[in-house]
């Protein structure tokens, strides 16, 4: 495995348009067998919670004492925690943990992350729902991209 493979697995897992989809689907791709392209992935892409974490906390309290951010982030958060409160109270960081195992565009550590940081969840166990949806996510992407497209014919209905 070269050092230009563990680049790109890491840019890849790390990158929020990325993350799983885009890392293992590579790494087996550079011949990185399936088992290490899912741990290093799967390891790398969860790092994405604290720092996200800890950018949104820092970059907000910096941006808060602006009135115009002030305003748009207090309407933002109000509107967003209105229209998913009941959704947040049902399932809590158990949600958290299923939208981020979901490997589609705009599910992952990063959205995970955010809306849990938005919602005013608990960080110890937002970051460990986000935690076990990369490691579901992981398990899901590498069965897909080990069984290749003929995964996907349990979808389709032969007639």
């Amino acid at each position: 495995m070269s050092p230009q493979t563990l680049f790109w697995t890491t840019f890849f897992a790390f990158l929020p348009i990325s993350e799983l989809r885009g890392a293992i689907p590579f790494a087996l791709s550079q011949g990185m067998p399936w088992y290490l392209a899912l741990l290093y992935s799967v390891g790398i892409n969860a790092l994405v919670a604290p720092v996200c974490w800890i950018f949104l906390s820092t970059g907000h309290r910096l941006l808060y004492h602006w009135g115009w951010y002030k305003t748009v982030f207090d309407a933002f958060v109000e509107r967003a925690r209105g229209k998913v409160h009941e959704k947040v109270e049902a399932w809590g960081w158990l949600g958290i943990a299923a939208f981020v195992a979901i490997p589609l565009p705009v599910t992952g550590a990063w959205t995970g992350t955010l809306g849990a940081w938005i919602l005013g969840l608990d960080k110890k166990k937002t970051l460990l729902a986000v935690i076990i949806g990369v490691a579901l996510a992981g398990c899901i992407v590498t069965a897909v991209a080990m069984l290749g497209i003929s995964a996907f014919a349990i979808f389709v209905k032969k007639i």
